[in-house]
């Protein structure tokens, strides 16, 4: 039998994350544990209010979902589908048990997650996200963060010129740029788009809202830089209609609902041809650590959500000088976590 338990958290951040639809210094996440057989696996949710979860819809959620009825942890296709289909929505939520399942079983199995999908081990550079600020802020946080390889930089206001000259002022780092659909005028955007690919560019992702298909297809047509959706992206039933849209997606396990859909993603998008990415919300080393389990298929990781968290309760994969190091540890590759110790 499959025991279910699970504790919401609010992570705390040590700088204020703006993008150009709000800002927090916060997150609500749900952590989780199964347990089957004296072995704990351990998972996480996180649920940034602009994506509509809450602590109180997955305490919700949870209420309706009973694992006991599972004696195999293994049989991962019946047990998932089950918690998809409890009810609609609910991403973030469902993430939490299928990454606390796939723990379990790479431990059950003493084998890493990654090699369960059959991937290698592998490190990889991860960017360091800046986001919206004055532009001298932001130049300054490019100094903190030099030891990476790439930045990642908010994008999506009227001073964005500014702020990327700011930046280019202190680092010559090359930039993913973010607009978090922060871009409404598609001509405007491309002539930007070729600005910003002589400031040493290498994506630009979600450039404009992702109702606006037609803008973001314009753009991607015409774009001297891979276009990637992100907001405009979010089940793996959307990705034959995006691979239209875009040149590539940022898979995010909280939109997913998981590891197992996650993997699905990133091999139907490379057999579309499709770039891959790997994204985050703000999380903590749990959540993390579970997608650094899919690295091999990512052309690119944005994995830094717990970089900038000041009570992370795990200790997961190392990041060092920028690179994050993928172990062979059994599971997702947290070190030593104490469950009890979590309030």
């Amino acid at each position: 039998m499959i025991k279910l338990t699970y504790k919401p958290y609010d992570v705390q951040l040590k700088h204020v994350f703006r993008i150009s639809r709000g800002a927090r210094q916060n997150a609500p996440v749900v952590l989780t544990k199964l347990t089957y057989e004296g072995v704990d696996g351990y998972g996480e949710g996180s649920m940034p209010p602009l994506y509509g979860e809450s602590l109180e819809t997955a305490k919700a959620f949870y209420a309706k979902v009973d694992l006991s009825q599972f004696d195999n942890p293994f049989d991962t296709e019946t047990i998932l589908s089950y918690v998809n289909s409890v009810a609609p929505g609910n991403q973030a939520a469902k993430t939490a048990i299928d990454i606390a399942l796939h723990d379990l079983i790479g431990k059950l199995l003493n084998i890493p997650v990654h090699s369960l999908f059959g991937l290698p081990t592998v490190s990889q550079h991860t960017s360091m996200t800046i986001g919206i600020d004055e532009p001298e802020v932001m130049a300054k946080r490019a100094l903190e963060y030099k030891d990476f390889k790439y930045l990642k930089i908010k994008l999506g206001t009227d001073r964005d010129k500014e702020m990327i000259e700011a930046i280019r002022q202190v680092s010559s780092q090359p930039f993913f740029i973010d607009a978090n659909q922060g871009w409404n005028n598609r001509e405007e955007a491309l002539d930007f788009i070729h600005w910003l690919n002589e400031q040493n560019t290498v994506f630009i992702e979600q450039p404009m809202l992702k109702e606006d298909k037609t803008g973001n297809a314009w753009l991607t047509e015409r774009s001297p830089l891979p276009i990637i959706g992100d907001e405009g992206f979010q089940r793996l039933t959307d990705l034959k209609e995006v691979s239209d849209i875009y040149h590539g997606i940022n898979i995010k396990l909280m939109k997913s609902t998981g590891l197992r859909e996650g993997y699905k993603m990133a091999v139907t998008a490379k057999a579309l041809g499709m770039k891959v990415m790997l994204g985050c919300m703000t999380e903590t080393s749990c959540a993390i650590a579970a997608a650094a389990q899919l690295t091999a298929l990512a052309d690119w990781i944005d994995l830094d959500g717990n970089l900038d968290v000041t009570n992370d309760p795990y200790q997961g994969i190392p990041v060092q000088d920028g690179v994050l190091r993928l172990s062979s540890a059994p599971g997702i590759g947290l070190v030593n976590p104490d469950w009890d110790s979590i309030v």
